[in-house]
């Protein structure tokens, strides 16, 4: 089996100076030192890096594009592939790849560490190699374990475009709330196949999809929330798309001029999508009355949707369909790649 190993940055990439003790990227020959397991099994890992390493907080669409393009590029020559991420934006990359790309049917693993490689007590070497013996799990058939867009950290493999970052301390720094984890890593990796997704088709060609556009806003709604705040987004020149942030099952205060609003500006052809504050789960608009304004107005339920997928999936439509919202507004409520539960 084959397995590429792509570096962009992070925690994981860092070793520590031995003249300063900082913390600094790694070159590629110094991070390979780190791990010769890596090398030492019958699977073949290549890897390639970002030139220069980047810290996730300054991860982009861009990035994505540069992931996803290297992927694309080399697809047909790996059976699976392993992304070295910052876990600050993790969960963004990993659902925008998701999206990224239609029939894919080879394993796309994201991973990370919350302490260098280059320290003692790192996690960076277990979940690094953990991530490349899950890129090569196949099937006595040919067919691989995990053929989708995932997150492996500490122990757990989830659904990429699921996870949220949950723990800035912790060695299982990510969790999906609303989706069970694809499979358990311990002396075993056990895999649930019944909730492993195959949304690609071996037989048809890899289709990478790379406009973006990143007219777009999350509006989170508190209490004693004012009129002039709501308008300072929705007004906002040249906006296209809104993350709305609500309460419990989705509900807001029922203001009329927030009803005025949000209808004013659907009707002026801004998307938007209501997703739940909670991290547990989903948006059932009309369910209390205080978000039937909601409705009235045009706003679309996100169900169980993380915001990281949520964003991530409005940016690309938004640029695959520059002028055709009905088209947007119509996948949006569609789940393409397991991102949500509309049942």
């Amino acid at each position: 089996m084959k397995v590429l190993v792509i570096l962009t940055g992070g925690t994981i990439s860092m070793v520590r100076n031995a003249q300063t003790g900082a913390l600094q990227p790694a070159d590629l020959h110094t991070f390979k030192a780190f791990v010769p397991e890596m090398f030492a099994s019958e699977t073949q890992v290549n890897m390639i890096p970002f030139d220069p390493l980047l810290d996730s907080s300054d991860l982009n669409p861009d990035s994505w594009r540069q992931m996803a393009q290297i992927v694309y590029d080399h697809y047909e020559q790996y059976d699976g592939f392993v992304i070295l991420h910052g876990t600050d934006t993790m969960s963004y990359s990993a659902s925008a790849l998701s999206f990224m790309f239609d029939n894919l049917s080879k394993p796309i693993v994201f991973t990370g560490s919350q302490l260098p490689i280059g320290m003692l007590r790192s996690d960076a070497k277990e979940n690094l190699l953990t991530s490349i013996e899950i890129a090569a799990a196949y099937d006595q058939e040919g067919k691989p374990f995990v053929p989708e867009v995932c997150l492996y950290m500490d122990g757990s493999l989830y659904r990429g475009n699921r996870t949220t970052k949950r723990n800035a301390e912790h060695f299982s720094a990510f969790n999906s709330y609303n989706y069970p984890a694809l499979a358990r890593a311990g002396v075993h990796i056990t895999y649930n196949k019944a909730l492993i997704g195959n949304y690609g088709n071996a037989c048809h060609p890899l289709k990478l999809k790379t406009n973006f556009d990143t007219r777009v806003a999350i509006l989170k709604l508190f209490p004693g929330i004012t009129e002039p705040v709501v308008a300072s987004i929705l007004d906002s020149p040249g906006l296209r798309g809104v993350v709305l942030e609500t309460f419990g099952a989705g509900n807001a205060p029922s203001h009329e001029w927030l009803y005025r609003r949000l209808y004013n500006a659907v009707e002026k052809g801004l998307v938007i999508v209501n997703k739940t504050q909670c991290n547990t789960g989903s948006v059932a608009m009309g369910h209390y009355a205080v978000s039937m304004n909601l409705l009235k107005a045009g706003v679309l339920s996100g169900y169980d949707i993380t915001t990281e997928a949520l964003l991530t999936k409005m940016m690309l439509l938004l640029g695959e369909f520059p002028n055709d919202n009905k088209k947007v507004k119509e996948l949006l409520l569609m789940p393409l790649c397991g991102e949500f539960t509309n049942e």
